[in-house]
Parts: structure tokens; C-alpha cells; sequence
């Protein structure tokens, strides 16, 4: 599934996220640089429930729409208020190793004055 949105290419291909680009505005716990990288978040349920349960976290935070779901994956278009900027939130959970990877984007600028960095950070500390 490779899903073009924007230009930004999101989606998972082989199990794998399109890497960040070098802008600051993208997160991902598949980077291998610093600048982007974040920890997958752990699980120890069911993929449904896992999935479930993100979707209940990301439906209580405000102007976001799923836009995709699959057994294994689910993408989110997460709004800002003032100016209607949009990020892409994607989901992996990974069966085999019980991990919830994620990447977080902004679709258009340089910068995200480190939103999706915070944003994945408080969705892990919910989940």
C-alpha cells in the first residue's frame, strides 16, 4: 500500500515507512538519524486491540480524520487550528515483534516547531 497525498508519499511498503525527508517536520521510529527518530511503543495484545486502542487515543485530540485502515495500519490526518496545516500520522503494528511503529509528518513547510515530535510523545504516554 503506497498512498500519495499531497506529493508526500505515506503508506507501508514491505513493512516499511517512507523514510522522513531531511526537513526537521517529520518523526519516525524507523529513522536511523537522530533527528527523527522515536521509540515504537510496545504492546502486548491483540493487533485489533492494540489498533483499537489508538484509535480511541487519536479520536480524543481534536480535527483529526482516519483516513485509512487496514488489519495492520492506519493513517490519520491530524489538523491545526489557526492556519488548517495538515499532518500525516501513520501507524504499523508489527504482530511479530508486539511493536506500534509510527511516523508522524507535516505536508507542507520546513518546519513543525517540533508538533509531531510532542504529538507522538503524548500519544505514547496514553497508550
Amino acid at each position: 500500500m503506497d498512498i500519495k497525498t499531497s506529493k508526500k508519499p505515506i503508506g507501508i511498503i514491505d513493512g516499511k515507512f517512507h523514510p522522513c525527508p531531511k526537513s526537521p517536520n517529520c518523526v519516525s521510529t524507523q529513522s536511523t538519524d537522530e533527528k527523527h527518530r522515536m521509540e515504537p511503543i510496545q504492546y502486548s495484545s491483540t493487533v485489533a486491540e492494540a489498533k483499537g486502542r489508538i484509535k480511541n487515543i487519536i479520536t480524543s485530540f481534536k480535527r483529526t480524520k482516519m483516513i485509512t485502515e487496514t488489519k495492520n495500519y492506519l493513517h490519520f490526518e491530524f489538523r491545526t487550528a489557526t492556519f488548517k496545516f495538515v499532518d500525516d500520522v501513520e501507524f504499523y503494528f508489527d504482530d511479530s515483534t508486539k511493536l506500534i511503529h509510527f511516523r508522524s509528518a507535516a505536508r507542507l513547510g520546513w518546519s513543525d516547531m517540533g508538533v509531531n515530535r510532542k504529538r507522538m510523545g503524548k500519544i505514547r504516554e496514553l497508550y
